[in-house]
């Protein structure tokens, strides 16, 4: 720790840390405009300015560390001078037209305008004619832009995008594109939560209200597992109606959202109290052989699925969350711990990662946003295993190894054995790898010894190491036999581990339900899932239940953390608890089983109303609460890996476009709807197909009709299936055998 003194009190900065950063830590105030502190400083505004003793002239506080003793002064009259003279240089030509504004009530602009005291211009520009872009759901307006750089660096270091830079032209500069004449992006919006102006803003919020008439209410992100902080910001629509969602915001400085959780907010139900079908809905539930649910619901919710299931003597199916629990199950077999050691922030902070068994860009944003923070800021070494190469991860994977459909099992075998080669092992463990048919498998999964040395040559000076697992693995046949080799990696490396939830609360639902394995009964309740009688708020349903923005609950996070999320609009029919209610186990609202999920191990009985749920001035995450540590008995007997399995033909990989990801973002009018079959030109041939053709794609059982697209980006056999706007049943492998046939009649 550095001690230094700043305006004469004294402080402590961590090593390597800026002055600007020890001073807030502190509580102690500097002013900035392009300053952001998930990002490295963009040093344009000269706002952080300090004088330190004995040293001539201002120095950037935002990108100095001190050093021991020095005194630091933030106030004082020439420093108070320069930043007058740095606003009214922002405020030349800035159109003060703030009473239309979106930004106006919440612009650090006119805040720094009002504090520095500029109410008058002493001088002029030229100006410039500036056209205003639309650039789909993101809008700016170059007249109001002050060129801060803070929407460049976030999409470069967070986002990882690097769609926009700045034309270079004296006082006609601009941000533009990169490298293309229109925005070419994933459409996260991060960009205008960052904008400390209204140069880029929402296209669709643009003149719809202004910040003070909006409510913000703070929630959980209801789309991914990736259990990201936003607030919902609403307001009465109508002089007699009930409030609606306008616009989503994040806590820019620490957090990140992806366009789905900032765009696709508008997946609300509305409703009308029906007896008679809540009757019909009571009947059927308590006359079913099963209930089939999914894990887009709150752990309350889950909670009560098990009541039921106790009270009516059913069977409860959720197989997304039953094969998590059994892939964690086996994971604890070796390590002695049922939840993994990695979190976001251990991905954040990395400097090697393992990214095996998903296509995580568009399956876990967050993880993304994790990785590209790492790559750019601790300049990690990632390697990203999978049959199909991830064009948005670019950017930042260094390595990318390739391996045949089916041969997961395999190839984590490989990379173990390569990271435990001179581990202490015990004799069953030394003896599963001593087994390893190594040419065998290197020849079938086709990832060679050269490129597994590669790996480990990358590796040489990692310190922080994560292990990324995705769904492939977790619904794969040989799923406990990888989960036992990915425990030996965390338990004899430095590797932590991520498993990746393929829901918003697959997790929570593993962790509280007692769950049977699915199967092909009569009389089965589906609750946002299929059923022979269904209560949903994704789909069409028999009876239409609340949306995940408009419950009270809570989630559990990729980060084994219990989150909680609130009501953002009204919903005037049922919810389950009052079906649950109707069966005998009654209380008068959900939450009020928050508490009770202390029955689960990990939960704490904390009641809802007792859990935070914001992000602190310093970055910590102060929202709900850490899983607890469960343990668990160990054994060592590992599965000698069995003979891989060979996918020939034309093969079909489940999975999502950016910004969609169910039934929620399917509904969201700002979301595209890629709902095509992509492939490459290689594919077309294989499935004898041309673009722009109405196939059918027939795969154990399930068949579906897309429009094909050749997709020059991808290559070999392997064609991108969208499951958002359909029902593929849960648990089944991701990658599918196919069989692709033109419709002739379309």
């Amino acid at each position: 720790m550095i001690n230094f003194k700043i305006d004469g009190i004294s402080v402590e900065a961590k090593k390597g840390e800026t002055i600007l950063n020890a001073a807030r830590r502190h509580g102690l105030y500097i002013p900035t405009m392009c300053y952001i502190s998930k990002t490295t400083p963009c040093a344009s505004c000269r706002m952080c300015s300090v004088e330190v003793e004995g040293v001539k002239g201002f120095i950037l506080s935002c990108n100095t560390p001190p050093t021991e003793g020095i005194e630091v002064r933030t106030d004082s009259s020439a420093l108070k001078q320069e930043r007058t003279n740095i606003m009214k240089l922002y405020d030349v030509n800035h159109p003060l037209e703030c009473g239309v504004c979106d930004k106006s009530g919440e612009c650090d602009l006119q805040n720094k305008t009002l504090e520095f005291g500029v109410a008058a211009q002493n001088f002029t520009a030229r100006d410039q004619s500036r056209k205003i872009e639309n650039w789909g759901v993101v809008s700016y307006d170059p007249s109001l832009c002050i060129l801060c750089e803070k929407c460049v660096h976030v999409c470069n270091e967070v986002i990882g995008d690097d769609a926009i830079e700045i034309k270079f032209g004296g006082y006609s500069s601009t941000i533009i594109p990169k490298n293309s004449d229109k925005l070419d992006c994933t459409f996260c919006g991060e960009c205008i939560a960052v904008c400390p102006v209204g140069a880029l803003i929402s296209s669709d919020f643009k003149y719809r209200a202004n910040a003070w008439e909006l409510s913000r209410i703070p929630a959980t992100c209801a789309h991914c597992s990736g259990g990201c902080s936003l607030e919902y910001e609403t307001r009465h629509v109508g002089i007699n109606g009930n409030d609606s969602i306008l616009r989503v915001k994040n806590n820019f400085e620490f957090t990140s959202l992806c366009g789905a959780g900032r765009f696709g907010f508008d997946f609300d139900n509305s409703a009308l109290k029906d007896a008679k079908e809540f009757d019909k809905a009571v009947a059927a539930l308590k006359g079913a052989s099963a209930i089939r649910f999914s894990s887009m619901i709150t752990n309350e919710e889950a909670h009560i699925l098990n009541l039921l299931k106790k009270e009516l003597g059913v069977k409860l199916f959720n197989e997304d969350a039953r094969l998590y629990r059994a892939f964690m199950n086996a994971y604890a077999s070796i390590s002695g711990k049922l939840l993994h050691s990695g979190s976001l922030d251990a991905i954040k902070q990395a400097d090697g990662i393992v990214v095996i068994g998903s296509m995580i860009a568009t399956d876990n944003p967050a993880v993304r946003y994790a990785m590209t923070t790492a790559a750019r800021h601790n300049g990690a070494k990632i390697v990203y295993a999978h049959p199909v190469e991830d064009v948005i991860m670019q950017n930042v994977v260094t390595q990318f190894m390739k391996y045949e459909v089916g041969t997961e099992e395999g190839v984590i075998a490989l990379i173990a054995n390569a990271l435990l080669k001179d581990a202490d092992l015990s004799e069953n463990e030394r003896a599963f790898f001593n087994s390893l048919d190594i040419g065998y498998l290197g020849a079938e999964s086709n990832v060679g010894e050269e490129e597994i040395a590669l790996m480990m040559k990358s590796f040489k000076r990692s310190k922080n190491r994560v292990l990324v697992a995705g769904n492939d693995l977790i619904n794969h046949a040989r799923a406990a036999n990888i989960a036992k080799i990915a425990g030996l990696i965390e338990k004899y490396t430095d590797f932590s581990l991520v498993i990746v939830p393929k829901e918003v609360n697959t997790l929570g639902c593993a962790l509280i339900s007692d769950l049977d394995q699915d199967e092909a009964i009569s009389s089965v309740i589906g609750y946002n899932a299929v059923g022979d009688y269904t209560l949903s708020s994704i789909e069409k349903a028999d009876l239409m239940m609340p949306s995940l923005n408009q419950q009270e609950g809570t989630f559990v996070s990729i980060d084994n953390r219990v989150l909680p999320t609130n009501v953002a609009t009204h919903f005037g029919g049922y919810t389950l608890n009052d079906i649950a209610s109707a069966c005998g186990i009654a209380k008068e609202f959900t939450v009020e089983y928050t508490k009770d999920l202390a029955l689960y191990a990990g939960f704490k009985a904390v009641d809802f109303d007792a859990l935070e749920n914001f992000v602190a001035n310093d970055g910590s995450d102060d929202r709900g609460y850490l899983l607890d540590e469960i343990e668990c008995e160990t054994t060592t007997e590992i599965e000698e890996v069995s003979e891989l399995p060979e996918f020939n033909g034309t093969v079909v990989y489940h999975a999502n476009p950016v910004l969609q990801f169910n039934g929620y973002t399917n509904r969201s009018k700002q979301l595209a709807k890629e709902s095509d079959l992509r492939g490459s030109a290689q594919f077309a041939v294989a499935a004898k197909i041309s673009d722009g053709d109405m196939v059918e794609i027939s795969m154990n059982g399930l068949v579906v009709k897309r429009r094909f697209v050749v997709d020059e980006r991808l290559k070999g056999t392997i064609a991108l299936n969208p499951t958002f706007d359909i029902s593929v049943p849960a648990g089944r492998y991701r990658f599918e055998k196919s069989n692709i046939t033109r419709v002739t009649n379309e």
